[in-house]
């Protein structure tokens, strides 16, 4: 069978900052679903990783809940979230199929690695032009009464930070290249595992020598983002790494904790970031507001408990001004697709995380907690964008090496297991 090309992954996530910049990140990511699909198809058979049957559930059940929707004008952002579901998807099968296929591990993580570095330093934009915004093209070209929209004016008209306009000190929470902070912080969470699973085993060349000075940068901007859940699924992530290290005397991942964790250590002597946050919880309603909506979207999902409601509806009666459910991808999926949606992703991630803990090297076992962090985010923060796509694409690396064969010369990521292809 013959390799797959990188450069589909490139368009993807290695030209991040072109797409942000012309406002269109958001809006074109689905349409590359397609690009990776003709690919991926042209090129002979598909061996389908574990839980691919999960993942046709859930974008089937997705498929009916649209059903559910009441107002035409629902229709653009239903269709955009199961565009980042399907892209995903069809991410997850790319990776991990050229992988198996043949493409070098030192090759097939470098896209990745450059959306880590364009993340970095448009992150790094909002630590020195914190109120830096750009009317974009796609802004520009779109209709008023579309680009007017809440929602579409977050997508397409790009901005370095989050912060209140009307504050007279505002708090510049890092965004870019996403709309939002807590986007940028579910991206670190879950990055920063990929990140040193490439530096334990890509040991030479520039990208490496780019991103070992990019990480030590990279936590100014993730420390002012104030994102509790970051801190908590990223915390999350390391303890079940370290515990599992732990059991098995494994040194060299413990060596690699440690290490992460000094780094972010001394950065929060210069930036004291458990003050900004206390500050932060001190000043805000978020908490307030958003344990008032967890309540009335569990209120609300149980007069339509399988099929939902298609997508979050905006009600007068919650304390804070988002719709009924938003605040947690555990909110979103019960909301707007129904209870059994919610289960079969939940299930994706356990099954997944189960195989993944087959890994026996350092950078294995670092990919292998990304599901765990996505789990603990779920109650938190919603990742039906982009960064689902990320997630799946370093999972599709960690599957690949777990099922081998792999072209990885040199780099012992995992000791294959004898397993049938496809199964979940």
């Amino acid at each position: 069978m013959p390799a797959l090309p990188v450069w589909p992954l490139y368009l993807m996530f290695g030209m991040v900052p072109f797409w942000w910049v012309l406002g269109g990140l958001n809006l074109i990511w689905p349409v590359f679903s397609v690009v990776l699909g003709v690919v991926l198809l042209s090129r002979g058979k598909v061996r389908m990783p574990t839980g691919w049957s999960l993942w046709l559930v859930l974008i089937g059940l997705i498929v009916v809940s649209g059903t559910r929707l009441e107002k035409v004008t629902s229709v653009f952002m239903y269709g955009l979230r199961l565009g980042f579901v399907v892209v995903a998807f069809v991410v997850y099968l790319y990776v991990y199929n050229a992988a198996r296929n043949g493409i070098s591990w030192k090759l097939l993580f470098q896209p990745l690695m450059v959306f880590w570095l364009s993340m970095v330093v448009l992150g790094w934009i909002g630590v020195f032009a914190p109120r830096f915004a750009l009317t974009t093209p796609v802004e520009m070209l779109l209709p008023k009464s579309i680009s007017n929209d809440r929602i579409v004016q977050a997508l397409t008209h790009v901005h370095a930070t989050e912060y209140s306009a009307t504050s007279q000190n505002p708090y510049y929470r890092t965004a870019a290249p996403y709309p939002y902070t807590n986007n940028w912080g579910t991206g670190f969470a879950i990055l920063i595992p990929c990140v040193v699973a490439y530096l334990s085993s890509v040991r030479e060349g520039l990208l490496r020598k780019a991103v070992i000075v990019s990480l030590p940068l990279s936590l100014v901007p993730a420390f002012l983002t104030l994102n509790r859940g970051m801190f908590v699924g990223l915390g999350a992530g390391m303890l079940y790494l370290g515990l599992r290290a732990l059991m098995r005397g494994d040194v060299r991942v413990i060596a690699s904790i440690v290490g992460v964790s000094v780094l972010a250590w001394v950065v929060t002597l210069v930036i004291p970031v458990m003050d900004l946050i206390n500050n932060r919880v001190e000043n805000t309603e978020s908490t307030r507001d958003r344990a008032d909506l967890y309540w009335q979207t569990i209120n609300a999902v149980l007069h339509s408990p399988v099929l939902g409601f298609g997508a979050p509806r905006t009600v007068d009666t919650t304390t804070g001004a988002e719709p009924l459910g938003t605040q947690g991808q555990l909110w979103l999926l019960m909301y707007s697709h129904g209870i059994p949606a919610l289960i079969v992703f939940l299930l994706l991630f356990l099954v997944i995380a189960r195989r993944l803990s087959a890994a026996v090297s350092t950078p294995g076992k670092w990919l292998s907690v990304i599901p765990v962090i996505a789990l603990i985010l779920t109650p938190f923060y919603g990742f039906t964008d982009v960064n689902l796509s990320v997630m799946f694409f370093g999972i599709a690396l960690a599957m690949a090496a777990v099922d081998g064969p792999v072209n990885r010369p040199g780099v012992p990521m995992a000791i294959p297991v004898p397993v049938r292809a496809g199964t979940v």
